[in-house]
């Protein structure tokens, strides 16, 4: 379990990787793929709401509140990385409500806190402007009496909800800057030219950007543009489960050729004993 002192000392290398270069923050969706991308040297973990969501036989954005944070702290207590949460709408309509679940969030140990300006309203599925940046500013707030060592994303939501409206996005994340985000993110955004201006938007304050697609851009090509973190969302759980539905399908036509890309159980055990 981690100490109250590593957990101070994860927030405290996680702040420092947003200072400068750009870094790879990949999201496992259980203890195991945390353990695993340990493994191999990245530098910082991110949850995945899908991700988790789908281990766990549900939609994204399906579960409780108490499902998530159990999720967090059973990443938290696993990994010596630092973990960002993916804490969708912080479960929340009203800033009131935001303030308690971010409250409960930092209490698991979490490196980072992603809040996003979704409502989960079909008919209206972004929080209007002023009401987005009270809950960023209740956000703050709970941090701020926690300690203040967690870091907050903004996440502007636009391009997932079919209003791939970069003005309007450029606005929103400049307003949750000034409310007291330490990161912006615009999950959907793909061009140079759409990164570009959102790097610009609110430099000098950190841009995290998703890659959860194939993509010509590279990390050095991001960095370039000025990006300081990359994150996949649900690319790698959807890559497993990719694997998973190819083989079984092949199994359904009495098929077993699709095991030639499954993992070593060996390779697995020793992973898992040195974890």
């Amino acid at each position: 379990m981690s100490s109250p002192s590593s957990i101070s000392e994860k927030r405290a290398v996680f702040r420092r990787l947003h200072e400068s270069g750009c870094f790879l923050l990949p999201n496992p969706w259980d203890v195991g793929s945390a353990y695993y991308l340990q493994s191999l040297g990245f530098k910082a973990l991110a949850s995945s709401s899908a991700g988790f969501a789908w281990s766990r036989g549900h939609a994204d954005g399906a579960l409780t509140r108490e499902q998530v944070l159990t999720h967090l702290r059973e990443l938290v207590q696993a990994s010596a990385l630092p973990v960002n949460a993916d804490f969708e709408n912080g479960f929340a309509t009203d800033a009131v409500g935001v303030a308690e679940s971010v409250r409960l969030a930092v209490e698991t140990g979490v490196a980072g806190v992603s809040i996003e300006d979704a409502s989960g309203d079909p008919t209206k599925p972004i929080f209007e402007l002023d009401v987005a940046v009270e809950r960023l500013r209740a956000a703050r707030t709970a941090i701020d009496q926690s300690g203040g060592d967690t870091l907050l994303v903004g996440r502007a939501e636009n391009y997932l909800h079919g209003r791939p409206d970069l003005a309007d996005t450029l606005v929103r994340l400049k307003a949750y800057a000034a409310a007291g985000a330490d990161c912006l993110y615009a999950p959907g955004i793909r061009t140079r030219e759409e990164i570009s201006a959102v790097v610009a938007a609110v430099a000098p304050k950190p841009v995290n950007v998703l890659v959860g697609w194939p993509s010509e851009l590279t990390l050095d090509m991001l960095a370039g543009l000025g990006v300081r973190r990359v994150s996949v969302g649900g690319a790698l759980a959807r890559s497993a489960w990719g694997g998973l539905q190819r083989a079984a399908k092949a199994l359904v036509e009495g098929r077993f050729d699709a095991f030639d890309a499954a993992a070593s159980g060996q390779e697995l055990n020793a992973l898992f004993k040195r974890a």
